[in-house]
């Protein structure tokens, strides 16, 4: 029940709910009736489950000393003023001293972003939710949704859409003292929700965390997640931490990395890092990725990948879809079936969307389409560019002079850097 709504006839409330925002820039005033200020924050302290409300910040201005009204204090909340008990001594409250654990709700919440498991992208907190009971106050909920923008600005009567609450249990400041310089705000996460993340997002949350809280977060993905969150990350992170991650893990994960982004990967790390993880690589990863690196006539062998799907021509559609459905392969590796003769002549492609509109009983055969664009493996990279650009094919098949495909070259591998950009 919220501070509008009204209880049944009959009925004493001893709890109530409310928004900060309502009581935002609120009155306060002694029982006596002497207007002390306006809420400039409600102040709470670090507590499970759920914070509870420590006292009232008022600020008077540039050059006024500011006052902190405890909790204790509080009387009652009324609808245009929040009536608190006179100050003990004198006619002024103590001012505000700020201390560890603290959670200012205006100052550390209020706009900042988090990383929302529900909607799974970063959101705002517009708005907290407070529940007032037995005379003390709790913070149990944030809103994401636009109804808490709404009333952060006095425009509650306009409840455009249902609240969304984010449960504070799920929500912890990565660190007081940081929030107002990071901006950020990260959610509690158990190991089992991270993998549902994008990977993006997970890099933006690694990025705003240093030290301890930074390996933790990493460490809790499993080895194809933290690969592609360290890809996603900021060359800073990145170096955070690969310097961080023990031997096996690193291994771990850079075996889920094609070469290409090994090389842009290692592009970015101290020379005595790249040297240990180029001893953790297959031989022939390592050489390709050397190549890549000392920019040398790069060409397509060192840039392709042996991730790809080939099939015979006679093949029917249905078995083909059955075969992908249990190969338990990536679903990059699957936009498209190349369609083979004998061991590898590549004669034709056929695109994932079309395979599976096709009719069961039909061939690879009769769907496939031919002359298959392809490029040859000594071709330079700078070669491919125009190749991704002009037909947006997600891979482009590598094959040597009697067209026996070898591998395959991926878009991003090429077009995250054109000719003339370098690394």
């Amino acid at each position: 029940m919220t501070n509008g709504e009204k209880a049944p006839a009959g009925t004493t409330l001893d709890f109530q709910f409310y928004y900060f925002s309502e009581l935002f820039e609120r009155k306060v005033r002694t029982s006596a009736g002497k207007k002390i200020g306006r809420v400039d924050d409600l102040v709470f302290g670090t507590k499970e489950p759920y914070p509870e409300a420590i006292g009232i910040f008022l600020d008077h201005g540039i050059g006024q000393p500011s006052e902190f009204v405890p909790w204790k204090n509080v009387q009652r909340i009324e609808p245009n003023a929040i009536v608190v008990a006179p100050p003990t001594q004198g006619d002024r409250f103590p001012p505000f001293v700020d201390q560890p654990g603290w959670v200012l709700v205006h100052k550390h919440l209020m706009g900042r972003t988090i990383l929302d498991i529900d909607g799974r992208k970063t959101e705002a907190v517009n708005d907290v939710q407070l529940l007032q009971s037995n005379g003390g106050m709790v913070l149990v909920h944030v809103d994401t949704s636009l109804n808490g923008f709404l009333r952060h600005w006095g425009l509650g009567r306009l409840h455009v859409i249902k609240d969304r609450l984010i449960s504070w249990k799920y929500v912890q400041p990565l660190n007081v003292e940081d929030a107002v310089a990071t901006d950020k705000v990260s959610l509690s996460l158990k190991r089992e929700q991270l993998a549902e993340l994008p990977s993006e997002d997970l890099a933006d949350a690694l990025e705003e965390l240093s030290g301890t809280e930074q390996q933790a977060l990493f460490s809790a993905l499993d080895d194809e997640k933290a690969a592609e969150t360290l890809l996603d990350a900021e060359p800073r992170a990145q170096r955070q931490i690969i310097a961080s991650l023990r031997k096996e893990k690193a291994s771990s994960i850079l075996s889920e990395l094609s070469v290409p982004q090994l090389a842009d990967l290692f592009s970015v790390l101290p020379q005595d890092h790249v040297i240990d993880l180029l001893e953790m690589l297959p031989a022939d990863h390592a050489v390709r990725v050397k190549a890549i690196l000392s920019e040398r006539e790069v060409n397509a062998g060192a840039l392709m990948s042996s991730d790809y799907v080939t099939m015979g021509m006679d093949r029917k559609v249905g078995d083909a879809l059955t075969e992908l459905r249990r190969s338990g392969r990536e679903r990059d590796s699957i936009s498209y079936v190349y369609v083979v003769e004998g061991p590898k002549t590549l004669r034709g492609v056929v695109d994932l969307r079309d395979l599976v509109l096709a009719k069961d009983d039909a061939t690879l055969g009769d769907i496939m389409v031919e002359p298959v664009i392809s490029v040859d493996e000594k071709d330079h990279r700078d070669d491919l560019h125009p190749l991704f650009a002009k037909y947006h094919f997600h891979l482009i098949p590598v094959v040597d002079v009697k067209d026996s495909i070898l591998g395959v070259i991926r878009y991003g591998d090429v077009m995250k850097n054109p000719p003339g950009r370098g690394r």
